[in-house]
């Protein structure tokens, strides 16, 4: 009497595991997250600034937020990547004054023009972005460590090149150009490279196969080295993009002030990194999305002017936005947990499967 072998098959084997997230349907996916909410909240602040703080609906209103948080948002594009990874770069607004100081030595005491000025900016901005990435991918540092250290010796770098003077006095048509409005519109030049970078680093973060490896960085190095990630190169990578794009954002503050000092771009880094928690990436790594950090940017950029308009000291400023910073670090490590905790619905499995040996012998599949 033959007997039936039961040969392990696709259907008996247990579901592959998934992220958490696509246990739910399309449209519970795209509304309701973390980056919603936050685009959610930047539209309801703004329409109740624009009804209730006087001068808010004024014509420079824009105009100026767009022109004080420029450098913050270019900022926050790469440290989004960096963040996901489980990383982070405490440097770049050093990175920032280093560069803006280098563009004005360049500019006003040699007299260079400011593309190449700012194209050496840049490129030394890379270096010490790559710097950075060298410690913590290839000597295996902590990144906060490493940065904690470059954040000083880059301000180092900058006080050195200027000392005690500050420097001014850049050619005027370059001057004018970041601040120049767009047509009639409400915005200066400077939103169209921003606009520019967001669009290549979504693409790069979401459409490409760099990306989707710099999520599983995030979620575990070994497992990412495994899949064929490597790891290293990625994080090296990033650190040399968030020190260019550092660098470009401190010829933009430089061009934009018409001078540089010691104390350029202080405490940039801490609103770089408030928007980008605040957007949704998780501070632990392997989740965000870079409308989430955009809207992130964008939200604490309009409270910012509407509280200054409502005659709010910086104090209260400062509060608000550290509630902010603290709730959503909050959130991203509970929500998840209380997530796990709520009842899903269960796939319910087919009754009989096929065999891929014989075709044709079947077998229930306990329910």
């Amino acid at each position: 009497m033959s007997t039936l072998t039961k040969e392990p098959t696709p259907a008996a084997a247990a579901p592959a595991r998934t992220y958490p997230s696509y246990s739910r349907n399309l449209l519970a996916r795209l509304l309701v997250n973390r980056e919603a909410a936050v685009i959610l909240g930047l539209v309801a602040v703004y329409l109740y600034a624009l009804g209730n703080v006087p001068f808010f609906d004024g014509p420079l209103t824009m105009y100026n937020l767009s022109k004080e948080y420029a450098p913050i948002l270019l900022m926050a594009l790469p440290m989004t990547l960096n963040i996901i990874t489980g990383e982070i770069d405490l440097s770049v607004a050093s990175t920032l004054g280093a560069s803006a100081a280098i563009t004005g030595v360049l500019v006003v005491e040699h007299d260079l023009s400011v593309p190449v000025a700012a194209l050496v900016a840049i490129g030394v901005g890379a270096l010490l972005g790559a710097l950075n990435g060298f410690f913590v991918a290839y000597v295996g540092l902590p990144s906060l460590a490493v940065t904690i250290g470059s954040l000083a010796l880059y301000r180092g770098l900058a006080e050195g090149l200027i000392q005690d003077k500050r420097i001014a006095g850049f050619p005027e048509g370059w001057q004018d150009w970041p601040t120049e409005r767009i047509g009639d519109s409400q915005y200066p030049n400077i939103v169209i490279p921003i606009a520019v970078l967001i669009v290549l680093f979504a693409l790069l973060l979401h459409f490409t196969s760099f990306g989707r490896g710099v999520f599983e960085i995030g979620l575990s190095d070994e497992a990412a080295h495994f899949s064929g990630v490597n790891v290293a190169r990625t994080k090296l990578l990033l650190f040399t993009l968030s020190g260019a794009v550092a660098a470009l954002a401190g010829v933009y503050v430089a061009l934009k002030a018409n001078s540089v000092a010691t104390d350029t771009g202080n405490g940039f880094e801490l609103k770089v990194i408030a928007g980008v928690l605040l957007g949704g990436v998780s501070i632990f790594g392997g989740r965000g999305a870079l409308h989430g950090v955009v809207a992130g940017v964008l939200l604490i950029a309009v409270l910012n002017s509407a509280l200054q308009l409502d005659g709010q000291g910086s104090e209260v400023i400062q509060i608000i936005i550290g509630l902010l910073l603290v709730g959503s670090v909050i959130a991203s490590n509970f929500l998840p947990r209380i997530r796990a905790l709520l009842p899903r619905r269960a796939v319910a499995p087919s009754a009989t499967t096929k065999t891929p040996a014989t075709g044709d012998a079947t077998r229930k599949v306990s329910q």
